[in-house]
């Protein structure tokens, strides 16, 4: 797996050495809750979600964003090899507002070889705009909104993807999740409001 540097970062797998970083930033309620799984509540917990996700997962990219100053793990960031080529990311709440993610995801981006990756997606909670404030700064353009009633924690959750193509294949449209969930909608301004769903019909 690839190791990665920027002026402030390192983005480099992981290993078992960063359970206590990965432990805090999991068991953070603010971050857990717009996270797909619920929070390890014991150190054995954390270490196995820490293996599955990932210790022993084969994606090509799964990597730690670290400090430069101390290596030591403030959040990850990951991306599908195959499918939508998802791209997934989270930050400790120390490190908020500061343009570390912004920093990583480009980073990321860059590295990526357009032929295996010719297109990103990525979705948000319309509850975490900055999220998807990051994916906009990343210059991915925003597709359409849908709700999922998202497992396991089995809450409805309203998401809205975003798409960037690398590969200049500018009429493409990823509509997976258009698609599957029969709710949905294309929004007129989808981070005027926080949490806020402004329907211009599907």
């Amino acid at each position: 797996m690839p190791v990665i540097s920027t002026q402030r970062l390192i983005l480099r797998p992981f290993t078992v050495a960063d359970l206590p970083e990965f432990t805090a930033l999991q068991q953070d309620p603010d971050v857990n809750h717009f996270l797909p799984w619920f929070a390890p509540q014991t150190t054995a917990e954390a270490l196995k979600l820490l293996r599955t996700q990932y210790l022993d997962s084969p994606e090509d990219y799964q990597l730690a964003v670290c400090l430069r100053t101390t290596n030591k793990a403030i959040g990850y960031i990951n991306v599908e090899a195959t499918g939508g080529h998802d791209l997934g990311y989270g930050l400790a709440r120390a490190f908020w507002g500061q343009g570390y993610m912004t920093e990583a995801v480009q980073a990321l981006i860059t590295h990526l070889p357009v032929a295996a990756y010719p297109f990103l997606t990525a979705t948000h909670d319309v509850l975490n705009s900055k999220s998807g404030a990051v994916m906009q700064r990343l210059g991915m353009a925003y597709q359409y909104t849908y709700l999922e009633q998202w497992q396991p924690k089995n809450i409805p959750v309203y998401f809205r993807l975003y798409l960037l193509n690398r590969d200049g294949n500018n009429a493409r449209r990823f509509d997976k999740y258009w698609r599957m969930h029969p709710t949905h909608v294309v929004e007129k301004t989808p981070l005027r409001v926080d949490g806020e769903i402004s329907q211009q019909g599907d």
